[in-house]
């Protein structure tokens, strides 16, 4: 049986450590990192751009600071060295947490981060000028209080969203960062599978979210569960769940999205099998999910638009009875998304989404079903763009009877 039989002690006695040679992205890296977005701020003539605390800091440096009300993060202009913004107290702070070292400009409690910024510009020779504005990038995942701060001191700057910078270089993903979701990848799948082996009548959805998290530590995920998402019966229709407890009966649909970090990077994986008989009409959606997630697999071929995935999967959907667009019984959201440090990346696979998929690009496929009043199927496993195409990091659910491909 791959639904049921196990006690969640036996469950967690199934599972072991699995982050054994997985190694974090090193110093290196990030410097290679560093030179790619110079390169490509060069060849756009775009000045300099702020990174935010954050992902992107992560990214680019391999600092790891969460963003707070303060202004903390890094000017990286298209020539010369990286250097850091921070407040004075947490200078020493962000020096032990610097993987990538810079000059730390410090800005008192009473003093303006704005304006700091602004006169490190001016002394990296990024001065200025009316007549033609150096063009400066602001991180897309800065709060506005951080734009709002600066703008007023940016005349004879053009100030513009860093995006066209950060996302140039976090879409395509080295080996490096795949082994590193792989494994992530990897770790979510046999905790997915120890958390089908627990399923009985009378169990809730908090039980198996709290056994979920167990097992990602288990599996060797440091902070357990990144996320997760249990749902049964008429709330599998909610793709982002519902505010209840429910508890688990024969016949039911269960849906179960979940994943963990490792070194930073995201795992995010959804199954939907049923727990005990099995109707007709289940078996048909979710079937009809497994054709849309096959077909969007099959549009995504190097050079394509990423809006073409997202239409494969909704024409497959649409041939079944469901939709048309975005209507229900059908398909409400966007495909897939892009994955990496972040759990939802650019590019998305969803309609007006034409960046051409490249090598290194990895994705969500998740056309899911929702019917409300009835149950929803998610089947989501993500894929990489190598190549010669797109590969799985995980095969896609086997069949309704047997979703792990476990049986004999």
């Amino acid at each position: 049986m791959t639904i049921g039989g196990k006690t969640i002690e036996e469950a967690l006695a199934s599972l072991s450590d699995m982050t054994a040679g997985a190694v974090p992205i090193a110093k290196d890296e990030h410097l290679q990192r560093i030179a790619r977005a110079q390169a490509y701020m060069q060849a756009q003539g775009i000045a300099a751009i702020y990174i935010n605390a954050g992902a992107n800091l992560t990214y680019f440096t391999g600092t790891r600071w969460h963003a707070s009300e303060r202004m903390v993060g890094a000017i990286l202009p298209a020539q010369g060295a990286l250097e850091y913004i921070a407040p004075a107290f947490e200078e020493s702070t962000l020096k032990d947490f610097m993987l990538v070292d810079g000059a730390v400009n410090c800005w008192q409690e009473h003093e303006s981060p704005y304006a700091l910024f602004i006169a490190v510009l001016n002394r990296m020779g990024i001065a200025p000028n009316p007549a033609q504005p150096p063009r400066v990038g602001i991180c897309e995942s800065a709060a506005f209080f951080i734009y709002d701060g600066i703008r007023p001191l940016a005349e004879g700057y053009a100030l513009e969203n860093a995006r066209q910078v950060t996302a140039h270089c976090r879409t395509r993903k080295s080996k490096n960062e795949i082994a590193l979701m792989q494994r992530a990848k990897d770790m979510t799948m046999a905790v997915h599978i120890a958390a089908a082996s627990i399923l009985r009548e009378g169990i809730t959805t908090t039980e198996v979210a709290e056994f979920i998290d167990r097992a990602h530590r288990k599996v060797g995920a440091p902070g357990g569960s990144y996320f997760v998402i249990v749902l049964f019966g008429e709330a599998t229709a909610y793709p982002h769940g519902v505010s209840y407890v429910q508890t688990l009966k024969p016949g039911d649909t269960v849906l179960i999205d979940t994943g963990c970090k490792l070194h930073n990077y995201i795992s995010d994986i959804t199954r939907t099998y049923v727990y005990g008989p099995i109707s007709e009409r289940q078996r048909s959606v979710w079937n009809s999910e497994k054709k849309a997630q096959a077909a969007a697999f099959a549009a995504a071929q190097l050079g394509v638009p990423c809006e073409e995935v997202d239409q494969a999967a909704r024409r497959a959907l649409e041939a079944d009875g469901f939709g048309p667009g975005y209507k229900l019984p059908g398909l409400p959201h966007r495909t897939g998304h892009g994955i990496g440090l972040d759990i939802h990346e650019w590019p998305y696979l969803v309609g007006g989404d034409k960046t051409p998929l490249d090598v290194g690009m990895c994705f969500s496929n998740e056309p899911m079903i929702c019917i409300p009043g009835e149950f929803g199927v998610r089947h989501e496993d993500h894929f990489y763009m190598t190549e010669d195409g797109p590969k799985w990091f995980t095969e896609p659910a086997h069949s309704i009877d047997d979703p792990f491909g476990l049986r004999k």
